[in-house]
């Protein structure tokens, strides 16, 4: 079977279609966007494909009739226009300074000026001014309205979070190279901008009254990203291929990419999808690995999580609700906006009320507690992977001694001052080292009818169930299994069950023993 070429790296729709890449094709839902609206605003978490999708809009209305064919859009589309379309990208540049933001919009505004003329008088820092020009140049040369894209309008101001000074002032030049807009509307045909947040005081979203966010839109859910049916049906190849390479069938290579994958929701009735690039590059790689997250660190948002009470192993599943999606990060009062804006954790369901967040998938979850356990173990990266390693070994054979042996160890070298040692902060250590070491489901919390069991482990053929007492004993931790009947709901099932009480003791500051049933 020929291997059809993978555009990883590649943003521009017109470089894709050119060399006959993969493609998922978008196109009705482009056509349905630009017909039903003027002005509109989409989020998504980066590496989604939002880029690409501003270069689809771009070759569109640049009349690019020959790069749309064989596409949904081809039938759909009778009168190709072509209309002036000024394109401003925003991560372009790393920004570090004031300086740094004058450059890039310098730069963007400079090449177009090429294009259209330059207006006597105007400063070179009137960034604002220059593009209304810009826009009023292009309009009278071509005689069509101007299409203007936006993509990652908010990159400056998220590459300078850190600094509240430097955050301030790049803002300032942001609102004054936007404000512009809205007294253009006469002029415009299009205006689409992208970004990972929605911050306030920029006048995006002050001044245009009349922009749609589309965010948390159902028509629009899968704009950006993979679905499954698109998968099935557009991949198909692809997907064969990854499941020779792994030796497996294709269902169980769906399933495996689905777990790793999958677990994408941005709207109430969204459809599960797919992260584009994490996708892509399994594909090419036929390999299953984190792409998305070895692009970034969890660094900042480890600091997010310390000045909240919110604890990682709760980001398996807590509420919130719409108003929390649409708070800037700049003036959140929990780590929800940022979080969820960034893609580490995703809508699992909505329950009539409120909206259940978790992490989406494997690759998320697993990856994201890896950068947070150094922070909740004061032991580095490679002192943790020592013990996971061991302690994944034992699970596989279900030598679950072996496996608290492991961990007592690791308690007791945690430094006395890591962090504040209560039963809550060893349920923490529990869960991280455990989904760390483990392929299979981990949950704290775990409820049933009598009560919350503290910790479940749930292998291929085994579940886990771990009850914990500080200062208490083992015993009664393994009898309060027993009395609440927490393994009821399992019994059913076929699959062993292991009961595991557990006693922390404080002074020692590590587990004193557990017993197993």
């Amino acid at each position: 079977m020929d291997e059809r070429f993978f555009p990883i790296g590649i943003q521009t729709f017109e470089k894709l279609r050119e060399r006959s890449a993969v493609y998922v094709d978008k196109t009705e839902l482009v056509y349905r966007l630009v017909k039903n609206n003027n002005y509109v605003f989409l989020s998504r978490p980066r590496r989604f494909g939002k880029s690409l999708l501003v270069s689809t809009l771009r070759s569109y209305f640049e009349g690019r009739k020959d790069l749309f064919e064989g596409l949904a859009i081809e039938q759909l589309e009778k009168d190709w226009v072509q209309y002036p379309v000024l394109h401003f990208s925003l991560s372009l540049k790393r920004i570090a300074s004031v300086e740094d933001v004058g450059y890039l919009l310098d730069s963007i505004l400079t090449d177009y000026e090429e294009i259209y003329g330059t207006r006597d008088g105007t400063a070179k820092n009137q960034y604002g001014i220059r593009m209304k020009n810009l826009v009023l140049r292009a309009h009278a040369q071509t005689g069509q309205k101007v299409v203007l894209l936006f993509d990652e309008y908010d990159a400056p101001i998220l590459d300078t979070m850190h600094d509240e000074k430097l955050m301030a002032s790049v803002r300032q030049q942001l609102r004054d190279f936007y404000s512009p807009i809205k007294d253009l509307d006469s002029k415009l045909q299009f205006v689409f901008i992208t970004g990972i947040s929605k911050f306030s005081q920029l006048s995006i979203f002050s001044e245009l009254n009349n922009l749609k966010t589309i965010t948390m839109d159902n028509e629009y859910a899968a704009i950006c990203g993979f679905t499954r049916d698109e998968i099935v049906t557009q991949l198909a190849p692809e997907v064969e291929n990854l499941a020779k390479a792994m030796n497996v069938t294709v269902n169980t290579a769906l399933l495996r990419i689905k777990r790793k994958y999958d677990g994408y929701h941005f709207t109430k009735n969204c459809p599960d999808i797919y992260n584009p690039f994490s996708l892509l590059n399994c594909l090419a790689d036929k390999e299953l690995y984190n792409y998305w997250f070895s692009t970034g660190t969890p660094t900042h948002l480890t600091k997010v999580l310390s000045q909240y009470t919110l604890r990682p192993e709760a980001l398996e599943g807590f509420a919130a609700s719409e108003m929390d999606f649409y708070v800037p990060v700049e003036h959140a009062e929990t780590p929800i906006p940022v979080l969820y804006q960034s893609g580490y954790v995703t809508i699992k369901k909505f329950d009539g009320y409120d909206y259940i967040l978790g992490f989406p998938n494997e690759e998320v979850r697993v990856s994201f507690i890896k950068g947070l356990a150094p922070y909740y173990t004061s032991k580095s990266a490679t002192e943790n992977n020592s013990y996971i390693q061991k302690t994944l070994r034992a699970i596989r054979n279900h030598d679950i001694d072996a496996a608290m042996t492991l961990l007592r160890s690791f308690f007791s070298s945690i430094p006395y001052n890591a962090e504040k040692q209560d039963e809550d902060h060893y349920k923490t250590i529990f869960y991280l080292i455990f989904t760390l070491a483990s392929e299979y489901s981990v949950r704290t919390e775990q409820c049933s009818a009598a009560g919350r069991c503290d910790a479940l482990i749930e292998t291929e053929d085994t579940i886990y169930l771990f009850e914990f007492k500080l200062d208490g004993t083992a015993e009664e931790a393994l009898k309060q299994i027993n009395d609440k009947g927490y393994a009821i709901q399992y019994e059913a099932g076929d699959k062993k069950i292991v009961k595991v009480g557990v006693n922390f003791e404080n002074d020692k500051r590590t587990i004193e023993r557990w017993v197993i049933g």
